[in-house]
């Protein structure tokens, strides 16, 4: 039996007792020794896993029986794509916790104990080899969020949480209800292992049913056109802290749970109704992005530009091509950076200045040099600039749609165009210009503040020039799963 998987669940939940046993003013120095640890310990299994070179298999398994009688097991382990999710949260939850180190809610015990609980929700979810133990970690990601919004969130955060929450719970119960039913249809070997899930013959109407079960909890989550109303307003009312979670981390469990689940269990129902979904992903994209053009809230307009860019990423993955499980892959990691990056921008704007308002922004870059580097490097990778992170996976997910449809492609590559829009608007307006009264005296970046945007500006330029170190981690299990699929059966 392996432990590496329960070690990596291990250090978040076990530091988060600590926090309450140590002073109040050592909080968040547990909080970011423990995400370094997890983020170090990982480094190390990503380098034992990438010298085996055998990412297609499942590795580092642990598996104990825990509901016999129910069939559900303790199962975890871990591919190349898992490890990819695994490093986009290790590595993104330090950064998280270092940017709250500047907050007023800088020294509570219970924010740092939340975005710990998140990182070992994240981690049991993109482990999992139970789909019960999936469904619990799937849910329990939703509490931390919820209660970090309902403590530091903004104005109207009330009401606006409980539609967030209200939203992504009705969605997971229809997750539930597939669950089950391919859990009853396993016979007498009563088990909720997905792998034994792939094994199953169903019809072409069972797979439609769980199709739409498992879709619609991810469209909520995800989200898709025209499931995403929760989210602009949930962005912007969430402390930085929670929207980095919910953008950078917490949208791509449902991503995940495409390629885990939906591609594999029911091949027959994404040939009927995959087109439904690449129509609505890619009235998401130019929806979000044509909206993000006339926001003057900096933290609304990142929402939408969230909102845009996932809409590619989920229509690229439904072509059931390399170029768009690579590019879909690829890019769930980019999106991530991008995103904890772009909202720690905002975040730095709005504590200086009292608002997010770019009417009211402008002649920063005169006063505070670093930072204007730093987002610009940022910007660059959000408007997938050639040798940025972002224009690996957006090429290769517009060359797998083009090679699906020329005119959804044709307009999925829109969200080149209008991106570089906005955000090179955005930047204008706040960057450059006149200086007034509130920009004046804005205060460069802070040593905390630098090591929170260096190193993303750093992944973002070291994936765009070495995106191979990404991409070996997913070639196997794409190529084995499309090999399958073209087989008539992934087993």
């Amino acid at each position: 039996m392996d432990y590496t998987t329960i070690i990596l669940l291990a250090i978040p939940l076990l530091s988060i007792p600590l926090l309450y046993l140590l002073p109040r003013a050592f909080a968040k120095h547990v909080a970011l020794t423990s995400s370094l640890a997890s983020a170090a310990f990982l480094l190390y299994v990503f380098y034992e896993l990438f010298t085996i070179c055998n990412c297609k298999t499942f590795q580092f398994t642990f598996n104990e029986v825990w509901v016999k009688s129910l069939g559900i097991n303790f199962h975890l382990s871990m591919d190349g794509i898992s490890m990819l999710m695994l490093l986009l949260t290790n590595l993104a939850v330090p950064l998280i916790i270092l940017s709250s180190y500047n907050s007023p809610q800088g020294n509570t015990r219970g924010l740092f104990g939340l975005i710990l609980l998140m990182q070992a929700s994240l981690l049991g979810v993109f482990m999992a080899a139970d789909s019960f133990l999936f469904y619990l970690f799937y849910e329990l990601a939703l509490v931390p969020v919820f209660f970090i919004i309902l403590n530091w969130g903004g104005e109207n955060k009330g009401r606006i949480n409980l539609k967030f929450f209200i939203y992504t719970l009705a969605g997971s119960l229809l997750m539930l209800v597939a669950i089950i039913f391919l859990y009853l249809q396993t016979g007498d070997s009563a088990t909720f292992n997905i792998r034994s899930f792939y094994t199953l013959s169903l019809t072409a109407n069972q797979q439609g049913l769980v199709f739409w079960g498992f879709m619609l909890a991810f469209a909520v989550k995800i989200p898709l056109f025209p499931f995403h109303t929760w989210q602009p307003a949930t962005y912007t009312v969430a402390p930085t802290q929670g929207t980095m979670l919910l953008s950078g981390l917490m949208l791509k469990m449902a991503l995940y749970g495409i390629f885990r689940f939906v591609i594999p269990i029911t091949p027959l129902a994404v040939e009927q109704w995959g087109s439904t979904i690449m129509v609505l992903a890619v009235i998401g994209v130019v929806y979000g992005a044509w909206i993000a053009i006339a926001q003057n809230n900096i933290k609304t307009l990142f929402a939408y530009s969230s909102l845009s860019h996932v809409g590619l990423i989920a229509a690229g993955m439904f072509t059931l091509t390399t170029q768009g499980l690579q590019g879909g892959l690829f890019q769930m990691v980019a999106h991530g950076f991008n995103a904890v990056g772009l909202f720690m921008v905002a975040d730095i704007l709005g504590r200086r200045l009292g608002t997010y308002e770019l009417n009211k922004m402008g002649g920063i870059a005169r006063q505070a040099p670093k930072f204007a580097i730093l987002f610009f490097i940022i910007l660059l990778g959000a408007v997938a600039l050639p040798l940025t992170n972002g224009f690996v996976g957006e090429f290769l997910l517009l060359l797998g749609i083009f090679s699906y449809s020329k005119v959804m492609a044709g307009i999925a590559g829109l969200t080149i165009i209008l991106g570089a829009v906005y955000m090179l608007n955005t930047y204008q307006k706040s960057m450059f210009g006149e200086a007034n009264e509130t920009t004046a005296n804005f205060k460069d970046l802070t040593v905390t503040e630098m090591l929170v945007l260096v190193p993303i500006a750093a992944i973002i330029l070291g994936a765009g020039i070495f995106p191979e170190l990404f991409m070996k981690l997913t070639e196997l299990p794409v190529e084995t799963m499309l090999t399958k699929l073209s087989a008539g059966a992934v087993k």
